[in-house]
């Protein structure tokens, strides 16, 4: 399995300036997915992103399945005024409770925050996080906050 590139690593600034590209040409479209619009906003034409960067779509798979047991909550975004604006937050991980907003930065997109998230998560993540022997069986555990009856 592949590990997460390290910092500093061409493999990492190569990564990171092909999610950036497919997150400026996605720009318009609601929500978020790694593809490159031949037209920014068009989605009629896709290429590259997770489709043609092997490695990208093995690292965004890992990020995605990755328990924050690191100590590190996931990583949301959150829309405070309706196709207006929106922040970086964390979830508190036991249902009810709500997230915290991570920093004071407003978005005026929704696509700038999901890389912003995406850069949080590389820093964050060990190269080995995500690996197949850090899975469980999710929602058949009993330590998940859920009543037992």
């Amino acid at each position: 399995m592949r590990a997460i590139p390290k910092k500093g690593s061409a493999e990492r600034d190569r990564l990171i300036a092909e999610h950036k590209a497919c997150i400026d040409s996605m720009k318009g479209v609601a929500g978020c997915t790694i593809l490159r619009c031949e037209t920014p906003g068009d989605t009629t034409a896709v290429s590259g992103g997770i489709h043609e960067d092997f490695v990208l779509n093995r690292v965004l798979l890992r990020m995605r399945a990755a328990m924050p047991a690191n100590g590190k909550r996931k990583l949301v975004v959150i829309c405070t005024e309706v196709d207006k604006s929106w922040r970086i937050g964390r979830l508190a991980g036991v249902r009810g409770v709500p997230p915290e907003f991570v920093n004071d930065k407003i978005y005026d997109n929704e696509q700038d925050p999901q890389h912003d998230i995406f850069l949080m998560r590389l820093d964050e993540m060990e190269e080995t996080d995500g690996q197949v022997e850090h899975f469980h069986e999710g929602w058949k555990r009993r330590d998940d906050n859920w009543t037992v009856t």
